[in-house]
């Protein structure tokens, strides 16, 4: 095995979340700052953790969901009508 290729290990390196939570892990890195760690992310915390709306997910989600509801009603009016259209035609011809 060559000597000196490895990086140095640092057993007690500074790991620090955004949510202002700290840990002490191993690792190559003296200090390392992350966005979210297992306090405030949904996955461990069960969903009672912190919402992360990245770049306003979240808000897209519901104006799309809002748009799709508004088009479903407005197509249906439109089938009603053409529907209407249709047996006024059929009143006609007889």
């Amino acid at each position: 095995m060559k000597k000196d290729i490895h990086p140095k290990y640092n057993p007690k390196a500074k790991i620090i979340s955004s949510d202002g939570a700290e840990f002490i892990v191993g690792s190559t890195v003296d200090e390392m700052h992350v966005e979210i760690s297992s306090l405030s992310h949904p996955a461990y915390t069960g969903g009672k953790g912190m919402v992360v709306d990245a770049q306003g997910r979240v808000e897209r989600f519901k104006r799309m969901m809002e748009k799709t509801k508004n088009k479903a009603t407005t197509k249906k009016t439109k089938i009603g009508k053409t529907a209407a259209k249709k047996s006024d035609r059929k009143k006609d011809t007889k």
